[in-house]
């Protein structure tokens, strides 16, 4: 199995629900930053990236045929090298609605202060800092810079990628202009809507719970 689809979109651009769409029309499993979370394994590699280290992409993807969302598309263009067959989709939505929807969720104070945690690994230290500091030069929460790094991120990948193979995907466009570019018959049911904000909220709310929970004497 190799990678398939290569997501060049930020996170918040609709790439949780791009996963489960991706799955449902069979290029699952979809790599994601939820993954990461899920596979302890898979930290060290991401911190290696960070830190601008070669690391073994094909190991880390090894029975994925597609990823979308941070931290893999920080690197769509190597994987876009080193996987040529593969497709690669830009997930966009209005730059402002981005930004806030970014500072609600993944760049909460909340969220981050839990992430910078003294007991944190290193190397998801270091993944973290890619994401959240590196990409914005360290100025994530001024929105003006922000949206102007979210449009100049859009207009590089259009710069780097063959127009053939690339999908400008719009939050909200459902199934058509996604399965009319992947070449597959599009499903009767609903195209996913997950991870709203206060979906993102509740389970990150309770996932900080039942950490303090579990560190308790």
């Amino acid at each position: 199995m190799t990678l398939e689809i290569i997501g060049a979109g930020f996170g918040r651009t609709g790439t949780l629900s791009l996963k489960g769409a991706l799955e449902k029309l069979g290029f699952g499993p979809c790599y994601h930053m939820v993954e990461v979370f899920q596979n302890p394994s898979h930290i060290p590699y991401w911190g290696a990236a960070a830190r601008g280290e070669a690391i073994d992409w094909q190991a880390l993807l090894t029975g994925y045929r597609s990823g979308v969302d941070w931290p893999i598309c920080s690197y769509y263009k190597e994987l876009a090298d080193l996987f040529p067959e593969a497709k690669v989709i830009l997930s966009v939505r209005e730059p402002h609605g981005w930004f806030k929807s970014l500072h609600n969720t993944i760049f909460s104070k909340e969220n981050t202060g839990n992430l910078w945690r003294e007991d944190t690994p290193e190397d998801m230290k270091s993944m973290m800092h890619k994401v959240m500091i590196e990409t914005f030069d360290g100025k994530n929460d001024v929105e003006e810079h922000a949206v102007q790094v979210f449009n100049e991120h859009i207009a590089q990948v259009k710069a780097d990628i063959e127009p053939e193979r690339l999908l400008v995907y719009e939050v909200g466009s459902g199934w058509a202009p996604l399965c009319d570019f992947l070449q597959v018959p599009v499903p009767a049911e609903p195209y996913p809507s997950v991870n709203s904000t206060a979906e993102f909220q509740s389970r990150s709310g309770a996932v900080h719970a039942a950490k303090g929970n579990s560190s308790a004497p």
